[in-house]
């Protein structure tokens, strides 16, 4: 949430609109409207604004519904909140139908105000993130064409057209989120929202609201009605991330939602249609967490439909040269992407990435941040991968001839450019024809 948050206020009662400037003061910069005509003008002189809030009765001025449908007309990512009072409770509900993010009731609940607000720009917040990565998505941020990263694409082009649940299993940092993205992207459900959720950030006592909803009254706190995560996802997917750490009661409505295609809000019986797609994600074992009582064996069944597992990063090594150029070129500052030397490359492409690509953007954006002179040599590289030491003791264990060992050499230098034979025989300070023979004419039949 940025802390210059504009924020728009519509009331025709100065009193309550000088209050709620008060309140939302502290998140940003509030304007004023007294009227849907006067909110009208301030959204299309002084906007766009980040989050409006909306009296609902204007008596001769109008209702919140113009000023929301005026919102979501030109500024369709803003999240609107409509103010009530006690007796019109239906004409709020109607308004959440319309499309407003939620409502509060006068008089005011200060606490609720300002919580309800911070919960608005975080989910604005969000959107505009999903966007930015989809657009990501969109330029190749899937980078790679090792064979086990191919045939990952293929597995998500074959799963993609489906509306059957996927998990996706991987070690941290491999990518499971983008996979995650890439599937919806290329899915016939596009055009819906792509909803990710990092359970393991989510206490259980909170994640079941979360996911599934909450009537106003259900709890301490709920002073609203709200939609979980599921509806919002409705005609969509929904990415459950660090499934693994979902607590029994949750796993439970889970097996439902995907058995029945409906949840239930809580404090409510009526259950609610959903249509969603959903993707979840572990680094966990599942079968291990099923055999010691964790994890419910029959969610797994429905969950493992389609199984995608991702190689890490050090079992793709030729990609690393492709994702280190990607990171630096959408990281660099004034358009222009920095050089990478070519001994870095190397140690960059021999080091084992146990964060694995996730690890390996972050190295690359330190580096950019603090390289002055537009070449990133080793030293840009913190330890130990600026000064990743030759592991040698292999090649020679079982006393090898000479030609052997040079050949074993040659191939150690090979595999540690990432199979760039420019760059290992760079580095052997040979031709690129002796390097082959260095590789083949010693080489064991059979081998």
């Amino acid at each position: 949430m940025s802390p210059a948050a504009r924020i728009l206020v519509v009331d025709d009662d100065p009193h309550a609109r000088d209050l709620l400037k008060r309140l939302l003061g502290m998140l940003g910069e509030v304007s004023q409207a007294s009227d849907p005509k006067m909110a009208a003008t301030r959204l299309s002189e002084e906007g766009p604004f980040d989050l409006v809030f909306t009296d609902m009765m204007m008596p001769n001025a109008g209702d919140g519904l113009i000023v929301l449908n005026e919102v979501r007309a030109h500024l369709p990512d803003t999240p609107v909140i409509v103010v009530t009072a006690f007796g019109n409770i239906e004409g709020a509900l109607d308004s959440i139908q319309q499309g407003a993010f939620d409502y509060l009731s006068k008089p005011f609940d200060v606490d609720a105000i300002v919580r309800v607000a911070r919960r608005a720009l975080e989910q604005k917040r969000l959107v505009e993130e999903n966007r930015s990565l989809r657009k990501q998505v969109e330029r190749g941020a899937m980078v790679g064409r090792s064979p086990a990263l191919l045939e990952v694409y293929k597995q998500v082009a074959r799963a993609a057209a489906t509306a059957v649940p996927v998990l996706i299993t991987g070690e941290t940092g491999t990518g499971k989120e983008m996979v995650a993205r890439a599937l919806h992207r290329r899915s016939p459900r596009s055009n819906g929202p792509f909803i990710p959720v990092d359970c393991g950030a989510i206490s259980e006592s909170l994640m079941e609201s979360e996911l599934f909803g909450h009537a106003r009254g259900s709890f301490t706190g709920a002073t609203g009605a709200r939609r979980g995560l599921f509806e919002e996802a409705h005609g969509g997917t929904l990415f459950l991330d660090e499934i693994g750490d979902v607590g029994p009661k949750v796993q439970a409505q889970l097996l439902r939602a995907l058995q029945e295609g409906e949840i239930r809000r809580v404090g409510e019986s009526a259950p609610v249609k959903v249509d969603v797609r959903v993707v979840a994600a572990t680094n966990k074992d599942l079968k291990a967490r099923v055999a010691e009582g964790l994890f419910r064996e029959d969610l797994l069944y429905r969950l493992d439909v389609v199984h995608l597992q991702l190689p890490p990063l050090r079992e793709r090594r030729e990609d690393i040269p492709a994702l280190v150029e990607h990171f630096a070129a959408l990281q660099a500052r004034g358009g222009v992407a920095p050089v990478v030397a070519s001994e870095a490359m190397a140690r960059l492409t021999a080091y084992d990435w146990p964060g694995n690509v996730r690890q390996l953007e972050n190295v690359v954006a330190r580096a950019l941040a603090l390289n002055v002179t537009g070449v990133l040599g080793p030293p840009d590289f913190p330890e130990p991968i600026g000064d990743a030491p030759r592991k040698l003791s292999g090649l020679t264990g079982d006393m090898p001839s000479l030609a052997e060992l040079s050949r074993r050499y040659a191939a150690h230098v090979l595999q540690h450019v990432g199979g760039n034979k420019s760059e290992a025989a760079r580095l052997l300070d040979v031709d690129r024809k002796t390097l082959y023979k260095l590789l083949e004419a010693h080489e064991p039949a059979g081998e």
